[in-house]
């Protein structure tokens, strides 16, 4: 048999070699238009950043090496231009004399790949502006980097572009990256990249999400490449990186008649075989199955690739081997954090108009007591079967290995089922017990088991009431708008603030907690449901960082307040030093507070946590009044220096645009009419500015919100007195002074009407329609002798002078009247 091979590195090379180990006979000729034949494309942009530092070790084979181990005749910088399948010859040109022949051939592999994408964009044939996909590539940024290039403009916020920025930094180069979509990483759900970006601008990078990079030029003055981004903003750099994609390189596959599909790509069966029996195809260039939910997809990936090229070899040689498709498995580094995927992500399932649910979660990478361990944040994406549809799993530490589960859990069809009881290796330095994909497992599980109703962060129910469970330490990191605060341990004792008439939606940090709270809610006759992931996954949908603002030459450096050090200062002597990474949410932060409380203002105090503990950190000593002086990563852990402060202490409004003191609690203490209109005006007003107003009713001033006709509630004698001589409802209300029995407070609705003053009641309706909350003094309730079935729908919340406090500490602003 002879067998020409056409196109090396990944698939070709591994065609080639897997030929040669069936057939030791077989004549073996690998064309390759390059000068090598296989190199680690993959490793490129680690050698620009200098951590691969000698560029031979990128040679994975040279000719000479490939020839002496398998005799193979290796063919480089020749390039076949026509496959002649009618004569069964391939027309070959040397590249480097010029030369032209035409070689036979009984089977023919083409692992042609793929190549960078160049958008139609004005100037982008400048000499500056390069791809990164070859040795030749690379060599030229390193390079431009050597002749003193300090500013460089990534476009592409893909696997090359997010590993090429990380390298650039890694020389000390200041880099842009402007993505088209509004998210990097787009083999990820949006919300999924979002620490990926955190990471990028914690490393310097500036990311511009969002924008379209329209034109290239020179800057007449300083010569440099100037980028026109669609807003009107306009980037400057010595060089660009041009990474927006890449496309299949068909030319020859189409030019001998091959079947294509509509991208390009080059249409095999299960053999690999292409339209012509004596011709397979590998790599990137060709369309794959997709083994989930079946169709055809294009997926452009090293490591199917060289599976893809023992495959075809093996069924040139005469064997029957099928290739199964391609998940589209994936993983990257980002800085100090790992990205990876499997399966279908949300939004393509989305745009299929296929069903499906989800999970989120936010374990250890291994057990929480050992030092070392940092969260992972879980996505995983299945159907009301259980049928395993994809994952994402992001974080620091033992992502590729759970990603490595998940996606050999769906090539075996196991589900979510099964996730449960898979026996994986466990030791503390390395996982927990209950590893996170068995978590995952579990909490799909119960979901499909109907023990837990979800509720996800994107689609909160309307009317629902949120439930923040968590100790009073964590909600001064943050609480969700509007939440109610009662403490998981607490929760039983005070369920008789809690309606039953409206969903609640219970949540903690991360979920599990937020579970538990449903499930007691449940059994005491609550419609209970739970915020999966908690405040961890709101976090990811409603990031917490502003924009930079694009063309400003601005990096994160510039407007982020992280007070990253390289070292901690010497010149500070702290009085405590504490060791917080082997706890679990919330132990890190509840010690903190512990151990500052017992300190003098101005002492400070060392700390070492896990890295994932910087932003809570961060959060929770503005909110505290303390003050981090230094933070100093140091691989999965933090060193942090905090003084301790006398700031106030608000309450801050997880990913939401109130500030501290954007709002009012207006406490009305009283039921005369001018006084209650009063209140409602003054509550209106500060409501049309956007503040947050809450009005807390208490003693006489809860006759506003009784009914005008309450149902019959069984009292006792006392509570009956109170309420006949409290008026029902805002209509019944007198002034406060010039009553006269009455025939003032008439006067005055009269004169109200003709000025066009809206009433009591209409005042109350239109305080709902801006928002205003509506909270009921329940101790004030309790010694009136009122019931909550007496009292108005609209009310918002019973509660009592604890919730009182924390109103105050939220709006920032108290009225009395």
């Amino acid at each position: 048999m002879k067998l020409i091979v056409i196109g090396g590195v990944a698939g070709g090379a591994s065609a080639a070699a897997r030929a040669r180990r069936l057939d030791e006979s077989a004549e073996i000729i690998l064309f390759e238009r390059g000068k090598y034949i296989s190199f680690a494309n993959c490793g490129l942009p680690y050698h620009v950043g200098k951590v691969i530092q000698n560029r031979d070790s990128l040679m994975v084979m040279t000719p000479e090496k490939f020839l002496n181990r398998t005799n193979i005749n290796v063919r480089v910088e020749q390039e076949v231009t026509a496959i002649n399948r009618d004569r069964k010859t391939v027309s070959v040109r040397n590249l480097t004399d010029g030369s032209e022949y035409e070689e036979s051939y009984d089977k023919v592999i083409i692992s042609t790949g793929s190549s960078p994408v160049t958008p139609p964009v004005s100037g982008v044939d400048d000499k500056d502006i390069f791809r990164l996909w070859t040795i030749p590539d690379m060599d030229k940024i390193v390079e431009k980097i050597s002749t003193g290039a300090k500013r460089a403009l990534v476009v592409g916020a893909g696997f090359i572009g997010l590993e090429i920025a990380e390298n650039l930094r890694m020389r000390d180069l200041e880099v842009t990256v402007v993505e088209l979509m509004p998210q990097v990483l787009p083999t990820l759900d949006q919300e999924m990249s979002v620490p990926l970006r955190y990471e990028l601008e914690k490393h310097g990078v500036n990311v511009i999400l969002g924008q379209k990079v329209t034109a290239f030029s020179r800057d007449t003055t300083s010569g440099q490449l100037a980028a026109a981004l669609d807003n009107g903003a306009e980037l400057f750099a010595d060089f660009v990186i041009m990474s927006v994609g890449v496309r299949p390189n068909s030319e020859l596959a189409k030019a001998a008649g091959l079947e294509l599909n509509a991208r390009g790509g080059i249409v095999v069966d299960e053999k690999l075989r292409t339209s012509d029996e004596n011709i397979y195809a590998v790599g990137d260039v060709i369309q794959v199955k997709d083994p989930i939910l079946g169709g055809d997809t294009m997926i452009p990936l090293a490591g199917p690739a060289n599976r893809q090229g023992r495959i075809a070899a093996e069924n040139a040689c005469g064997r029957d081997s099928s290739y199964k498709g391609t998940l589209g498995t994936s993983v990257v580094k980002v800085g100090d954090m790992t990205a990876a995927s499997t399966g279908w992500t949300e939004r393509r399932l989305k745009q299929a108009e296929h069903e499906y649910q989800k999970v989120y979660l936010h374990p250890s990478s291994n057990a929480s007591y050992y030092p070392g361990c940092g969260p992972l944040n879980i996505k995983m994406l299945f159907d009301k079967s259980g049928n395993i549809l994809g994952a994402q799993v992001v974080g620091n530490k033992g992502v590729d290995k759970r990603i490595d589960v998940f996606s050999t859990a769906i090539q075996g069809g196991q589900n979510v089922y099964d996730l449960e009881e898979l026996e994986l290796a466990y030791a503390p330095p390395y996982g927990s017990a209950k590893d996170p994909v068995n978590f995952a497992g579990m909490v799909a599980a119960n979901i499909l088991r109907e023990d837990t109703t979800p509720v996800y962060c994107d689609a909160i129910p309307e009317n629902a009431m949120l439930l923040d469970i968590r100790e009073p330490a964590e909600t001064e990191l943050g609480v969700i708008e509007d939440a109610k605060i009662i403490p998981i341990g607490k929760l039983r004792e005070r369920l008789n603030e809690l309606p039953k008439d409206r969903l609640i939606v219970t949540y903690c940090k991360v979920g599990l907690r937020g579970y538990l709270a449903e499930r007691i809610l449940k059994q005491h006759g609550f419609n209970a449901a739970n915020l999966i992931g908690g405040v961890a996954t709101w976090k990811l949908f409603h990031p917490e960082r502003p924009d930079v603002n694009p063309g400003t030459g601005q990096t994160c450096c510039a407007y982020s307040d992280k007070p990253v050090t390289s070292v901690l200062p010497d010149d500070i002597k702290p009085v405590k030093d504490i060791d917080v990474s082997p706890m679990q949410c919330p132990g890190p932060v509840v010690r903190l507070k512990q151990e500052l409380e017992d300190m003098e203002n101005g002492q400070v105090l060392k700390l070492k946590a896990n890295a994932s503990f910087q932003t809570d950190l961060e959060s929770w000593t503005a909110a505290t009044g303390n003050t981090v002086l230094s933070i100093v990563p140091d691989g999965a852990t933090i060193q942090a220096l905090i003084r301790k402060g006398t700031g106030s202490s608000p309450i801050q409004v997880v990913g939401g645009a109130a500030a501290a003191n954007n709002g009012a609690t207006i406490v009305l203490f009283s039921n005369d009419l001018d006084k209650a209109m009063a209140a409602f005006i003054l509550a209106s007003g500060l409501a049309t500015t956007g503040a947050k107003v809450t009005m807390f009713f208490t003693f006489w001033g809860l006759s506003v919100l009784r009914k005008e006709n309450p149902p019959t509630v069984s009292k006792d004698i006392l509570s009956r007195m109170f309420g006949w001589m409290l008026p029902n409802g805002a209509r019944k209300l007198a002034l406060s002074k010039m009553n006269m029995l009455g025939i003032g407070t008439e006067m005055m609705k009269h004169v109200m009407n003709k000025k066009n003053v809206a009433s009591l009641p209409e005042l109350i309706v239109n305080a709902k329609k801006l928002g205003i909350k509506f909270v009921a003094c329940d101790m004030a309730m309790d010694v009136m002798g009122l019931t909550q079935p007496e009292l108005i729908d609209e009310i918002d919340e019973i509660a009592g002078v604890a919730r009182f406090a924390a109103l105050t500490r939220e709006g920032g602003n108290t009225i009395f009247i």
